[in-house]
């Protein structure tokens, strides 16, 4: 069987039969990650990575919310993160779920600096 290549995935695609609330969710996201400096967007099967020069956050699309995956050095103890996952020594993946384009405020928009600003 054939595997797919990632250009076989597009953004829209992640955003079909979607809540209008998740897309803008996204943009918002897109929007404050941008703020920091240059982001590409790779869209996969499951999600759509945010990357620098590397992945620094995933972005998975639920009907009527989004699932934010932020790489970090150190793990956050807040009630908003719903997993947390040490990846190794010095690496953690925190999930959060976003239902709000508002819950993308100063705080979240604090860790997704630090999640850009994450060197290799």
């Amino acid at each position: 069987m054939p595997t797919l290549s990632s250009d076989a995935f597009t953004v829209a695609a992640h955003f079909t039969n979607r809540d209008p609330v998740v897309a803008r969710i996204y943009e918002r996201l897109l929007a404050k990650a941008r703020s920091f400096g240059p982001v590409a967007e790779e869209p996969k099967k499951t999600s759509i990575h945010l990357v620098r020069s590397t992945a620094f956050a995933g972005i998975a699309t639920q009907k009527r919310s989004v699932i934010l995956t932020l790489r970090l050095p150190h793990d956050v103890q807040s009630p908003r993160v719903r997993r947390h996952e040490q990846a190794s020594a010095k690496r953690w993946h925190l999930e959060l779920k976003l239902e709000e384009a508002s819950q993308v405020d100063a705080e979240l928009v604090g860790w997704l600096r630090e999640a850009y600003e994450l060197k290799s």
